[in-house]
């Protein structure tokens, strides 16, 4: 869709996702930025910036969306697909560099696929 324009509300969400090594969930950013941006700024430019390929998105837990950084995506193709891992006890949400092969269903043309693996994180196990 282009290049996405620079203005106050694209940078902000920007850093937010600059200074997170972690997915971030349009609930979150909505609670953290609502006095500086309505809900459907902030919604228009994470649609924006995974048109773009800055970001990709993926349904969580109880079908909230989350958004994390791409890794070599492009506005023509989304390159980065991978799990996502959800704790079930902090709500952390990242992304796993693990592989992950879906089989050829006879009859059927898969366009777009998401894996979520829910479970306790490094940090809730200990």
């Amino acid at each position: 869709m282009g290049i996405i324009r620079k203005t106050k509300a694209v940078e902000v969400l920007l850093n937010e996702f600059k200074n997170s090594s972690v997915a971030i969930s349009a609930k979150m950013l909505i609670n953290q930025l609502d006095t500086e941006f309505n809900k459907t700024t902030i919604y228009r430019i994470l649609d924006k910036l995974e048109d773009d390929g800055v970001l990709h998105s993926f349904l969580g837990k109880d079908g909230l969306k989350w958004y994390a950084k791409c890794t070599g995506c492009s506005a023509t193709e989304h390159k980065d697909v991978h799990p996502h891992f959800q704790c079930l006890s902090c709500g952390k949400v990242d992304c796993l560099e693990v592989k992950v092969v879906i089989p050829k269903i006879e009859n059927r043309q898969i366009a777009f696929y998401q894996v979520l693996i829910q479970g306790k994180c490094e940090e809730c196990i200990g």
